[in-house]
């Protein structure tokens, strides 16, 4: 059952070349600030592929020092209109999960383009590596892999750069499913000047609490799980943990950097019979029913949804969420 209380709301989820190959048959590209020029290097960003030739969707493939062994990738979203217009937009950054068969075409492949159909906003779907966790790691056996470095510091000023944006608080949301949304959740907290909104489709969000059965199990699955297929055996938090970074990215232990921020959290009540999928959705479940607490008894509104089924992506509450986020931007 939904579990939606807006009367209550201050109590209350494939990589490399093979990826790019795929943006581009698929007709998947990116936007520059104006029709009249194409994007250009900067930021330590330097354009090795592109494609700009689809109306709305741009892709963009980087060479930088912040990621090792491969060239991380976007896909740039625009509105219709945008060529013709001269409007700036709001931007919404939507991370995608963790998984070999997960990157920056994720969200294309699920219908991105329908979804925002007639929508005054940009999305800026970036690569985040198999599980890099939307973190600058511990160790890495494979080279840089910054990924929030990455987004930050560099792809933030980039899109602002080369895109008719708004330069500010006010005109940038994060949203991200799974490993992605808890991405969403740690970067509005840390970055908190960046992004008025930030949403967490069955993104987890408690790092030291209860997942699984296990204390900390959300920092342990990032370890394995980026030891496993991203670092080569190194890992996000270390062992034994870096205890500055895991507080540093806990949302729970950063509440107060979500007051004034409009948020928005879905969980799955009822995972599907399979190992994966029970576990991460029950993880899920037991975090943000942990953080809804901390921001309930610190007075913070937020809008919350418990829905039946589990890991997924629920594109009825991705559009919901998707009205709310341009009602809480600044406007095109």
């Amino acid at each position: 059952m939904s579990q939606h209380h807006p009367t209550r709301r201050s109590l209350l989820k494939a990589a490399g070349g093979a990826s790019a190959a795929l943006a581009l048959g698929a007709g998947s590209v990116l936007g520059s600030a104006s029709a009249a020029h194409a994007a250009g290097d900067g930021f330590g960003l330097r354009i090795v592929d592109r494609n700009e030739s689809d109306p709305r969707m741009w892709y963009y493939r980087f060479q930088t020092a912040e990621i090792g062994g491969w060239n991380p990738a976007v896909n740039v979203l625009l509105p219709d209109g945008y060529h013709a217009d001269g409007r700036r937009y709001p931007v919404l950054y939507l991370l995608h999960g963790g998984g070999t068969d997960q990157d920056f075409i994720t969200f294309d492949r699920l219908g991105i383009r329908a979804w925002t159909a007639g929508k005054p906003i940009i999305v800026v779907m970036p690569d985040g590596g198999h599980a890099g966790w939307y973190s600058n790691p511990v160790s890495s056996f494979v080279g840089a892999r910054n990924w929030e470095n990455f987004h930050i510091n560099q792809l933030v000023r980039w899109i602002d750069a080369n895109f008719r944006t708004y330069d500010e608080y006010d005109g940038r949301a994060v949203s991200g499913f799974s490993m992605g949304g808890f991405g969403a959740l740690k970067y509005a907290a840390k970055y908190w000047g960046h992004f008025a909104s930030v949403s967490s489709h069955s993104g987890p969000a408690s790092l030291r609490g209860m997942a699984g059965g296990l204390a900390g199990g959300v920092v342990h699955w990032a370890n394995a799980s980026s030891a496993a297929i991203e670092l080569g055996g190194g890992m996000v938090y270390g062992m034994p943990w870096d205890q500055a970074r895991v507080s540093a990215d806990n949302p729970v232990e950063r509440v107060e950097s979500y007051r004034n921020k409009r948020i928005f959290m879905v969980a799955g009540t009822s995972p599907e019979p399979t190992f994966w999928d029970r576990f991460n959705e029950t993880a899920v479940l037991e975090t943000q029913r942990e953080w809804r607490g901390f921001l309930g008894r610190a007075g913070i509104p937020h809008e919350w949804h418990e829905e039946p089924g589990g890991h997924r992506v629920r594109e009825d509450l991705f559009k919901h969420d998707l009205n709310g986020i341009i009602d809480r931007l600044r406007k095109a």
